[in-house]
């Protein structure tokens, strides 16, 4: 049964650039403008009219686009809940402009060893990242650990955990890795690691989606009955101020908006793509959690009940659950 028929989630790539060069992530690597506060503040408008709840402001590194603090306001004015993942790099030097203005502020983090973190990310950050939780909890922000798991890294969740997150009282988020496209990052996660995963989930100050690893344990989405809701539920928008179908990663149509997002998402075009959420021959075996997060919240399903506990629980330790409901 479907819950909630307008997306919910916008996913907002304000740059494709990036200033780390990770091995499981292609962003980087394609040519990118930054969004104009003017595009911005049209299709805020606009997502507002759709229903949608949470603006994602990512990219690429969203914290090297100049006027993220002026993006971030124009969010918060308009209701939204915000959220922003970085690397650090960036963030001492940007924390005062930011402060207040992020919901969810999740630090990138694989291990609790700098050459183990720096060697995944293809940049020395760890000193920064650690840097930018003092700096984060010194005004008074909360910001989250996002740790990105593979096979080869899932024993540094507990260093992580013990020396970093928990002593911090921060929430400590596992991200279970994903292929799409290309990149390949050997994302076909043993029973033992998924196993280990819901171990901790289970933890206090530990998010996972137990969504996700019910989803793994079935061989992903499937295409001839698709759990993906990624075009329905999320909106993608990119830099260069185009609305893309069904989603990012499979990037089958970008759609100039030209300042009419409302009119175009209910256009004949665009709601054609969206019925193919989940269908086409890319989305068997999906497993991308940017979507599949926004898809279980949707629809009563075995995930959206997988799902549900994990996700309260995270609402609230962070308190935004008053906003979502």
């Amino acid at each position: 049964m479907r819950l909630y028929t307008r997306p919910v989630l916008a996913n907002y790539y304000i740059t494709y650039r990036c200033n780390a060069r990770c091995g499981f992530c292609d962003i980087w690597e394609r040519p990118s403008p930054y969004v104009t506060l003017e595009a911005a503040a049209r299709n805020l408008k606009d997502l507002r009219r759709l229903g949608v709840k949470v603006v994602d402001f990512t990219g690429g590194e969203p914290l090297l686009h100049r006027q993220l603090p002026e993006l971030l306001t124009l969010a918060k004015e308009k209701g939204f809940i915000t959220t922003l993942t970085t690397n650090g790099l960036l963030y001492p030097k940007l924390a005062q402009k930011l402060r207040g203005k992020v919901d969810m502020l999740h630090f990138s983090l694989d291990s609790a060893h700098p050459e183990t973190h720096n060697q995944s990310r293809g940049v020395a950050c760890f000193e920064k990242v650690m840097e930018s939780l003092d700096i984060a909890q010194s005004l008074g922000e909360r910001p989250d650990i996002l740790l990105t798991v593979f096979e080869e890294n899932r024993e540094e969740i507990a260093e992580v955990y013990h020396r970093i997150s928990r002593p911090r009282r921060l929430v400590l988020i596992l991200n279970p890795v994903f292929d799409y496209n290309a990149v390949k990052t050997g994302a076909g996660l043993s029973e033992k690691t998924l196993q280990m995963l819901s171990t901790w989930g289970r933890r206090p100050g530990v998010y996972l989606n137990e969504g996700f690893i019910a989803l793994r344990r079935d061989g992903g989405n499937h295409t001839q009955a698709p759990i993906c809701r990624a075009g329905s539920s999320t909106i993608v928008i990119a830099p260069d101020d185009k609305l893309v179908l069904p989603c990012y990663h499979l990037g089958l149509e970008e759609i100039p908006i030209e300042g009419q997002l409302y009119t175009l998402y209910h256009s004949a075009r665009v709601q054609r793509l969206i019925a193919l959420e989940g269908r086409l021959p890319a989305c068997e075996g999906c497993a991308i959690n940017c979507y599949m997060q926004p898809s279980f919240a949707v629809e009563t399903s075995k995930y959206f009940w997988k799902a549900l506990p994990s996700t309260l629980k995270y609402n609230w330790m962070k308190g935004t659950w008053r906003q979502l409901r």
